[in-house]
């Protein structure tokens, strides 16, 4: 890659991590892309798809297959706290999760594209909204405008930190969990704090609750977890007995099917604990992610990519417990998502100091651009 492009993708990148836009919200994030873009002469911008999202198609010179290259258009609902020129000028929200890095790399493939268009079939761009809350993938994959697309591939990455720089890190089938948020709310009666026994305080079946939910998994034969993340009791009155309470877990494991079998028996759990205190309930579910899984023949492609390109590589035996909306895509072409190692001292993902390493972006490039070639075969020059 030429340096002025380099600069250019480290430019773009610093500016979107100035001004990040959370899931649903990412429209001048949207505008940003398309206006890099433009210059670059796609064969076909598709706007608005899923929302905010926007995808770039490159023609080849021949029939083919068509490949797929997702990276995430939204940003955090986090208070950055860096030392960087960089750092984000809207408050509570910020780019701590390295979608603006993930982005700059999927926008080299498109300088890369515009300079030589694949040989044969067709190679799309996508950039999706609404990554972070696990709605984009879906909005996405229900658009009509995605008929335009119908990808025998799709392949995304994401920053890895605790690996070493560069470092690819795949595995062949389950990649990353499944995962879902549950809301139960308890309804029982109000009373005095003076009587509490004119009342029905949920507070004991709170608890039985939250200890109940973290203990399930025990009985699970496959990987499950359960995480309580919130609890609520009533409201701060200390001349009233509560009769509301609220428990807010996240639900997970590494296939969908036990991942619902999971949240089955969540439910009866709830309900049993509900009935033997005399209380209502009602649950409700957010932020629901498919599985990740990769395909043997798209893991083949990014396995070969990897070694053609000498990378330093680690097959991992067991799935990551984090989720990606990208698993959506596993369920309706064949699909692989690879870590790309951002620093063994960098900070985790969502921390508040996090700033993506401008290193791992010529080596993203590279990546999808060896799988590429295996796809669509030694591209067309059409500029210089």
């Amino acid at each position: 890659m030429k340096q002025t492009d380099l600069k250019s993708l480290l430019a773009l990148r610093k500016t979107l991590h100035k001004n990040p836009e959370v899931s649903g919200q990412e429209i001048e994030t949207s505008k940003r892309i398309k206006e890099f873009f433009i210059p670059l002469k796609p064969d076909l911008i598709i706007e608005k798809l899923g929302g905010e999202g926007i995808a770039f198609v490159f023609e080849g010179l021949e029939k083919g297959p068509v490949s797929l290259y997702r990276c995430e258009l939204d940003g955090l609902p986090i208070q950055e706290k860096n030392d960087i020129p960089h750092i984000s000028t809207l408050p509570g929200k910020s780019h701590v999760c390295g979608h603006d890095g993930h982005m700059a790399i999927i926008s080299g493939l498109g300088l890369e594209l515009s300079k030589n268009r694949p040989q044969k079939g067709k190679v799309v761009l996508l950039f999706q909204p609404a990554e972070e809350t696990g709605e984009g993938a879906a909005a996405i994959l229900k658009d009509p405008k995605f008929q335009q697309i119908k990808p025998d591939y799709a392949f995304a990455l994401h920053n890895l930190p605790g690996y070493e720089l560069n470092q690819v890190i795949i595995k062949k089938g389950a990649f990353a969990a499944s995962s879902v948020g549950m809301i139960v709310k308890l309804h029982g009666r109000t009373s005095h704090s003076a009587h509490p026994e004119a009342g029905n305080s949920p507070a004991e079946a709170m608890c039985k609750i939250i200890l109940a939910l973290e203990r399930l998994p025990d009985a699970m034969k496959k990987f499950t977890l359960v995480t309580v993340g919130h609890a609520q009791l009533g409201n701060v009155a200390f001349g009233t007995t509560p009769g509301e309470a609220v428990v807010m877990a996240t639900l997970r494991s590494f296939d969908n099917e036990t991942r619902d079998k999971l949240v089955g028996y969540a439910e009866k759990l709830i309900a049993l604990i509900a009935k033997e205190y005399g209380l209502t309930f009602e649950i409700t579910y957010t932020e629901s992610f498919a599985a990740t899984h990769n395909d043997p023949d798209a893991w083949h492609l990014g396995n070969e990519a990897a070694k053609k390109l000498k990378l330093k590589t680690k097959h991992i035996r067991v799935p990551f417990r984090w989720s990606e909306d990208f698993g959506l895509f596993s369920d309706y072409t064949k699909t692989l998502l690879f870590g790309l190692g951002s620093g063994k001292k960098q900070p985790q993902l969502h921390e508040p100091n996090f700033d993506f390493p401008d290193e791992i972006i010529p080596t993203g490039i590279q990546m999808f651009l060896e799988i590429m070639a295996q796809i669509h075969g030694k591209p067309e020059i059409t500029q210089s």
